[in-house]
């Protein structure tokens, strides 16, 4: 059999359905010179059942105790053949001619290490879509996540990121942290590899199902950014304030609108008006804009906390980062 040009890797843990889903968007590919290779990370709900449902496409499915995310793409890649490494999450659908693009895209302008956005699919829930309007629009923070209109260098991450050998040869996997993706492409481009946004490329991502779980990682985004800063001095830029800026700038409001006047609310007001109708221009839906107020509010305020929290505890107090982190990152994972 020939070598595969990618390896698609995909960490999983107690994710039988998104596995499902995934493995048959990647067998109606049109392009198929490609090898998937499965780490399921010490789930209790194993998916190679899922895997071999799918004789189209050529796979490899490991089982291993639970380390982490970081760790399972690392072991994917010790083991994988391809010429380039591609991540996705388990929570991806891949769109048919997702690696026919790609490969026309790197034969016409080859690169490094290169990633593309994503989107929502049809099929996906209202509140689904909601949140990838959340995640994408310029208004909370697309601007820094490479969107259409980006404010900084843009940044791949793993729900769709690819580099090649070299560059794993280079520069090593994945750390075992919050943010992986975001401090595996700084050493990448710190390495003087070249780092493309490939804007056909994208894929449909479910992200979160609710507005819970959606907090939780966004909150977690914004802790991990300061881990960044005190990783890589310089890093920070101000664009990464704004929704701590934004979080700070609510709550001045709110008290200045009950305590002095309600005139002070209407900054707010006019922001929420403007998501809702960015949103159903966007979406076409009445349901899904509604739903995007609260998925944008959800976002800032998720992501603005995490990152007061961490300046207050790690910068102000001086604590720096969790000591289980340090750990990790002395052993370069």
């Amino acid at each position: 059999m020939d070598r595969p040009r990618f390896s698609v890797i995909v960490p999983v843990y107690n994710r039988i359905d998104e596995v499902e889903d995934l493995m048959a968007s990647l067998e109606a590919q049109t392009c198929m010179n490609f090898e998937v290779v499965i780490v399921e990370d010490g789930s209790t709900m194993p998916c190679e059942d899922a895997v071999r449902r799918h004789p189209g496409v050529r796979s490899k499915y490991f089982y291993k105790g639970n380390e982490g995310r970081s760790i399972a793409r690392n072991y994917g890649m010790e083991r994988a053949e391809g010429d380039y490494f591609i991540f996705f999450d388990s929570d991806c659908v891949i769109p048919e001619k997702y690696f026919e693009i790609l490969s026309r895209e790197l034969d016409s302008t080859p690169v490094d290490c290169f990633g593309g956005p994503d989107a929502a699919h049809d099929s996906f829930s209202s509140t689904q879509k909601a949140i990838n309007y959340a995640m994408t629009s310029f208004l909370t923070t697309g601007g820094i996540r490479g969107g259409r209109m980006s404010l900084e260098k843009f940044t791949p991450r793993t729900f769709n990121m690819g580099f090649s050998r070299e560059v794993y040869e280079g520069v090593g996997g994945f750390r075992e942290m919050f943010s992986e993706d975001i401090d595996m492409s700084t050493r990448i481009r710190q390495a003087g590899f070249g780092i493309a946004l490939i804007r056909p490329a994208y894929v449909y991502h479910k992200r979160r199902v609710d507005f819970r779980k959606f907090f939780r990682q966004v909150h977690v985004f914004g802790m991990s950014r300061i881990t960044l800063h005190l990783l890589y001095p310089g890093s920070m830029k101000a664009v990464h304030t704004l929704p701590a800026l934004a979080v700070l700038a609510g709550v001045v409001l709110i008290l200045l609108g009950i305590f002095v006047s309600p005139w002070w609310l209407l900054p707010l007001g006019v922001y929420l008006v403007a998501i809702f109708l960015s949103a159903i221009l966007i979406t076409r839906s009445l349901v899904i804009a509604l739903k995007a107020v609260p998925a944008s509010v959800i976002q800032i305020l998720g992501y603005g906390s995490g990152f007061i929290k961490a300046y207050i505890t790690k910068i102000l107090l001086g604590r720096g980062r969790d000591i289980n982190e340090e750990i990790l990152i002395r052993k370069g994972k």
